[in-house]
């Protein structure tokens, strides 16, 4: 077809761009952390550049603050970290997520476990999902039921994994139309996409540690 004077065709075009190649930074070694960093920038690790420590002039801070902030010594004010994360090129949350994840610890003392009850069966929460988790969140309960009964969680399946123990008792795992008997000590995982019912076929009490990914959360104490 006919191109304007001047114009080009979009052919021509997109094959000036399939040229184009993305070009990866390049990474030198840092001399004072020794961590790696873009060639002419500040160290992201450490703050140095050309044997001089800048992140603390141009945070508008002292050396000393930026150092005792490093060792966790203080607790900067909100201001300083907003200055810090824009020297650093840096999102403001990956700070507040690096504490997150250094302080990973939850515990739930055995009288503090919050539990529902369905019908006769009991769910007592072991490991409670952190509100920011998504795809990796993981709960865990201690199931109880008694003798005759069966769970109703999982009738119609959900997305995720489940893995459980039984740790007293016999039960037989309904799987889509797959039926397994499972004894004192046995372990089963499987994927929860298709209907899976447990059920007590002994004669006590069924007990069983219970695992789901991702978090269901069905308890919200």
């Amino acid at each position: 077809m006919a191109v304007p004077k001047g114009k080009q065709s979009k052919s021509r075009t997109n094959k000036r761009f399939a040229n184009y190649k993305a070009t990866a930074a390049t990474l030198v070694e840092c001399p004072h952390c020794h961590e790696l960093a873009e060639a002419h920038r500040v160290c992201k690790n450490c703050g140095y550049y050309d044997g001089a420590e800048v992140v603390a002039q141009k945070a508008g801070g002292s050396e000393s603050l930026v150092s005792q902030i490093e060792r966790n010594r203080v607790s900067p004010a909100i201001d300083a970290l907003l200055a810090l994360a824009d020297v650093l090129d840096i999102n403001l949350e990956f700070l507040f997520d690096e504490y997150r994840k250094k302080r990973p610890v939850q515990v739930i003392r055995a009288n503090e476990r919050p539990s529902i009850n369905e019908d006769d069966i009991t769910y007592e929460q072991l490991a409670k999902p952190s509100g920011s988790d998504t795809e990796n969140s993981i709960e865990s309960y201690v199931l109880h039921i008694p003798a005759g009964s069966h769970t109703h969680r999982g009738s119609y399946g959900h997305i995720g994994r489940e893995f459980g123990i039984i740790t007293k008792g016999k039960a037989r795992l309904t799987y889509e139309n797959t039926e397994y008997v499972l004894e004192e000590g046995d372990s089963v995982s499987f994927s929860a996409g298709v209907r899976h019912v447990l059920e007590n076929v002994g004669d006590c009490d069924l007990e069983a540690i219970w695992f789901v990914t991702p978090a269901q959360r069905f308890i919200n104490h």
